[in-house]
């Protein structure tokens, strides 16, 4: 979140509006390049599903004004921490950082190293108690490389990260999130990646019994020291999709 203040320049609106009228940047490094498959090239426009399962449909994010906002305010809703005075002000304030951070994401990434992906609805209204409206989760998935990661992939040079899940809670426990997961798989071997990365507090339980559901293994944990500065000791989990 932190390199998204430069955005406070502006205002999240006149940022909208830039982004969706310029191509992202593809700046690559060449000696970055990794030997991948010609699908690690394929892209996932917005509105064709990665997976559909259990009534719902997992796809990229269309970069636009308004479903940008949708994603903010759901991660902004999933990881606000309430306060005791001033609640609305400070949200709205962290909605706006959240929104500028993805910002950010969009405009610096090339299209096969960072992709925003949305789960919604899509059963027939008759099925449903009532009408699913706007988007129930979304998932952040970017290629990387960090050495403490890569210690554990045995013979890989990048991975696929997958951070900012987040689940509207009045749509919780109605396999979100499960399907969430299987669309990071599936855009995994899209883009060729054999292993895909992801970190949880120690203490999220909850999180890391659906992770494990999922098919991810704990490989690392935090050093306890870590809580000396006054940071939640998180676990590393890795799946792997070599045989």
């Amino acid at each position: 979140m932190a390199a998204a203040t430069r955005f406070f320049f502006h205002s999240p609106g006149d940022l909208l509006c830039q982004i969706c009228n310029e191509p992202s940047q593809q700046r690559r490094n060449p000696r970055l390049r990794t030997k991948r498959s010609k699908a690690a090239h394929l892209s996932v426009a917005g509105g064709e599903y990665l997976v559909e399962e259990f009534g719902w449909g997992v796809r990229r994010m269309t970069v636009s004004g308004d479903e940008m906002r949708k994603v903010a305010d759901v991660q902004a809703e999933a990881f606000h921490v309430p306060v005791s005075f001033f609640n609305d002000v400070f949200f709205e304030f962290f909605r706006a950082e959240v929104l500028s951070a993805l910002i950010y994401r969009i405009r610096n990434s090339p299209s096969d190293r960072y992709a925003c992906l949305v789960a919604e609805s899509i059963r027939a209204p008759k099925l449903l108690p009532e009408i699913v409206e706007g988007l129930a989760g979304v998932v952040d998935c970017t290629v990387q490389r960090d050495e403490d990661v890569l210690r554990h992939l045995q013979g890989a040079e990048e991975y696929l990260y997958v951070s900012g899940i987040a689940v509207r809670s009045k749509f919780r426990r109605q396999k979100v999130g499960t399907v969430l997961l299987k669309a990071c798989d599936a855009l995994s071997q899209l883009w060729g990646h054999d292993y895909i990365a992801l970190r949880a507090y120690e203490d999220d339980l909850v999180a890391q019994k659906l992770y494990s559901k999922a098919g991810f293994k704990i490989v690392s944990i935090d050093p306890h020291w870590i809580t000396w500065i006054g940071k939640k000791k998180r676990i590393l989990m890795i799946k792997s999709f070599v045989l």
